[in-house]
């Protein structure tokens, strides 16, 4: 893979790990590190050795958003670059949530603005106990635009959003997790062995259906009730069909013929606790 000036792209056992690298800017995104995420994760997307793939920052910070001076004090001098870098933002993000592959925001510090929409399409978020997280265009006369306020009204409650927007207050890593904006925090010392266990855990399920599950639950966040039930009988007629019914094979009737293996939270060791 072609080395990036603004990326620290890294492959190891079916897990890859894309590290955003401008640590002397708390890693803002300028207009180049946009033009590089497009090629790295279009390269990773189309690389069927990857299985999963984690998303975090170098030094202290996850992304404090978009650089002020060199995507929007300068870009701004031109529309059209301005127009440019800002479709090249939202085009990699839209590779990012509709990837088929797991992934994971391994948040190690400063999330705010732009950085905070990265986040919130990615389908995991573990999140150092330091880090914070917020909206702070407000403070600068703006508002959070270019899906900053889309990504977290998909996760949070309209009242929590409105709160973050309008206050352009930052929160800690304790109160994201209770408004379920990441799904835990853990100590700094401990964030990429979390999210690497996950990812490990991830790479054993079957990557066909992981794909198709990733389509069906954003889908199914668009549809009526009834339009998402025939969305998910469709999806599941694909899914058998990329699979060649393998799943029955490999996963009911293994069940059936008791070679399945319960884990800790079995069916049975349910059934037990409740009876």
């Amino acid at each position: 893979m072609s080395a990036y000036e603004t990326l620290l792209v890294n492959v190891d056992d079916g897990i890859s790990t894309i590290t955003l690298n401008r640590p002397e800017k708390r890693n803002a995104m300028n207009p180049r590190l946009h033009v590089e995420m497009n090629r790295a994760l279009d390269v990773l997307i189309d690389d069927e050795t990857v299985r999963v793939i984690i998303l975090t920052g170098a030094g202290e910070s996850f992304s404090p958003g978009n650089d002020l001076k060199e995507f929007f004090a300068e870009q701004m001098q031109s529309p059209l670059k301005f127009r440019r870098a800002s479709l090249q933002f939202a085009e990699w993000r839209e590779k990012l949530r509709s990837c088929p592959k797991p992934t994971i925001a391994a948040v190690n510090g400063w999330c705010l603005g732009g950085g905070l929409s990265v986040l919130c399409v990615c389908d995991f978020a573990i999140a150092a106990e330091e880090a914070k997280f917020g909206l702070p265009e407000i403070n600068f006369g703006m508002f959070p635009a270019g899906g900053a306020t889309k990504g977290p009204l998909e996760l949070m409650s309209h009242r929590d959003v409105i709160d973050l927007a309008l206050t352009g207050r930052n929160m800690d890593s304790a109160e994201a997790e209770r408004l379920r904006l990441i799904n835990r925090r853990v100590p700094r010392a401990r964030l990429m062995d979390e999210c690497l266990a996950l990812a490990n855990e991830l790479k054993k399920k079957d990557p066909l259906a992981l794909m198709i599950a990733k389509e069906a639950l954003w889908r199914d966040k668009e549809l009526d009730f009834r339009a998402a039930i025939d969305f998910e009988a469709g999806k599941m007629r694909e899914l058998n069909f990329l699979q060649e019914g393998k799943w029955v094979q490999d996963g009911i009737r293994r069940f059936l013929d008791k070679q399945y293996k319960p884990s800790e939270t079995s069916f049975t060791q349910v059934s037990d606790k409740k009876g």
